[in-house]
């Protein structure tokens, strides 16, 4: 088998490369090098597939080419089975049958990473860290597809689970539901004057819910909003339009789009008049608030039509757009780079120039252009995600923060402390410097394996070595410099204290009090909506930020 992939990834992937893009403008230029191509393609499919020496699955081996076409280009450039396309259609519309919890695949195993309260899963017992091994009967480790479609069925029908919690078996019976998923799932007065709205996601309802949310805030008397879109990972373009035509006037430039197929050049206005054109605003994100939740933070940014409070944001420029393909699949293919009314393209990795090791090379800063914002001709940057206007530590995402994440050392210690600690008062509980070097210790003790580029270069170079056969003297050097980048790991940890106590002091609390305890809790101690509290609270500084 391992023959027919090579073969594959030299032979069948500049073909396939070129079968992909059979209706755009290559296609009319080079009619007959693409029929050349498709053919030989067909032809040689067919003889793999005949008279290999090795018995071959051919949808096993059309699935490893096309995937291997794929991770030359951007990573949101995606082939969808049927059962994925149906997910897309899910997660547009925000309303699926199921256990009602968020679960994770990891290693072969289904983890509950959040049930949501009073919804099956949190009725039938289960928790955060609940590590589901067996489901109506099929046993998971030898189950080959996607595991957590068992999960899902029509509504009121009852599935069987066993699971393990802290090394023990349980199990429970849990009876399918339908569940709504909000996009905006909590707003509430942070201040008598100032409303918090958090948007979590732009499916077809975010800019209903969102309207929603600050006209019910404003009859409780809010004259300011906050807008919460940390950890939005984005969605429809069309609704990131339509939410920021909430506070920006109508036929005002939101987003414009550019690509190399003509079709797809097009510019985005606000459609209708602003629901509060001059209710003053302050937004929150952070490294995970990514594409249309770049949309909104931005044209809000560059109309200077409030003040962008947190940590850059992730830095994805790209729009994409789903293609039917046959029996039910699709490709969601990277179309176009969009554009903030500034003109900046806030794209940070350029995924067509990569290194020698073929990674993506992120944008430096000294590479930033330079933009001006429309009514105050403000300087802000494109190249790296949206640079706030207010940048506070608590809610960044440096290296080790984002391997701490990756490797689910902060969602396993919560699971741990959870069992080992007893909370009951939410506006009591801190999570203290104790705690901290606690968790610290316990990362070290778990011997979690954070590869750092670094890392990855000397790793490198000693498998180089021994090819070379020369890894016996340096042995030993090998093992110092590991040992001296450890040592710099476990120190960076304590210099990323802020950002990593925000993260953990999150994921414990959700842990007790669910996600509306948890947003509750923010609204009394989180650092980013103090400071935008304190930001709409001063008028002046306000202005000042924004003139």
């Amino acid at each position: 088998m391992k023959g027919t992939i090579n073969i594959k990834r030299q032979i069948l992937l500049p073909i396939l490369g070129a079968s992909i893009f059979f209706t755009t403008a290559s296609f009319q230029n080079d009619f007959f090098e693409i029929a050349k191509q498709i053919e030989i393609f067909t032809e040689m499919y067919k003889q793999l597939n005949m008279n290999y020496v090795d018995e071959t699955n051919p949808a096993d081996l059309m699935d490893n080419a096309i995937e291997g076409m794929l991770s030359e280009l951007d990573p949101y450039t995606k082939y969808w089975t049927e059962q994925e396309v149906e997910k897309s259609i899910i997660n547009r519309r925000g309303a699926y049958t199921g256990i009602g919890a968020v679960v994770s695949t990891r290693d072969d195993k289904v983890i509950i990473v959040e049930p949501w309260k009073d919804h099956p899963a949190d009725v039938a017992g289960l928790k955060a860290g609940d590590e589901i091994i067996e489901i109506d009967g099929i046993k998971l480790a030898d189950y080959k597809e996607n595991a957590g479609d068992l999960l899902k069925g029509s509504a009121d029908t009852e599935i069987s689970i066993v699971y393990k919690r802290q090394g023990k078996e349980k199990s429970a019976k849990v009876k399918r539901q339908a569940v709504e998923v909000n996009a905006v799932p909590f707003y509430e007065m942070a201040t008598p004057e100032i409303g918090y709205v958090v948007l979590s996601k732009f499916n077809e309802k975010a800019s209903r819910e969102t309207k929603a949310a600050i006209l019910a805030l404003k009859e409780k008397g809010a004259t300011k909003i906050i807008l919460d879109l940390r950890g939005n990972p984005g969605g429809l373009l069309s609704e990131a339009v339509a939410v920021s035509n909430l506070f920006i006037e109508k036929d005002k430039l939101i987003t414009s789009t550019q690509s190399v197929v003509e079709q797809y050049n097009k510019t985005y206005l606000t459609k209708r008049p602003a629901y509060d054109p001059d209710i003053p605003v302050a937004v929150l994100i952070n490294g995970r608030s990514a594409s249309a939740s770049e949309i909104v933070s931005g044209s809000i940014q560059d109309y200077d039509r409030g003040v962008v409070i947190g940590a850059r944001s992730f830095g994805k420029g790209l729009v994409q757009r789903p293609k039917p393909l046959s029996y039910g699949t699709q490709v969601k293919i990277t179309i176009s780079r969009y554009y903030t009314p500034s003109g900046r393209c806030i794209q940070a990795l350029d995924y067509w120039n990569r290194d020698e090791d073929g990674n993506a090379v992120r944008t430096k800063k000294e590479d930033y252009n330079a933009f001006k914002t429309v009514n105050s001709g403000r300087t802000v940057y494109d190249g790296g995600g949206v640079q706030p206007d207010i940048e506070l530590e608590s809610a960044a995402y440096s290296p080790i923060t984002t391997a701490l994440l990756r490797d689910n050392a902060i969602f396993d210690y919560a699971t741990e402390y959870y069992y080992n600690h007893q909370v009951t008062d939410m506006d009591s509980f801190r999570f203290t410097d104790t705690d901290f070097n606690d968790f610290v210790n316990w990362v070290e003790k778990k011997g979690f394996d954070f590869n750092t580029e670094t890392e990855s270069a000397f790793a490198k170079a000693f498998k180089t070595a021994e090819k070379e056969e020369l890894d016996d003297d340096i042995n030993s050097s090998y093992k110092a410099m590991q040992e001296a980048i450890n040592n710099a790991k476990k120190k960076d940890m304590k210099d990323k204290k802020a950002e990593i106590m925000s993260l953990l002091t999150d994921e414990i609390v959700k842990r007790y009090f669910y996600r509306d305890g948890l947003y509750n809790y923010q609204l009394k101690f989180n650092p980013e909506i103090l400071e935008a509290v304190n930001v709409l609270e001063d008028q002046n500084k306000y202005n000042r930020i924004l003139k």
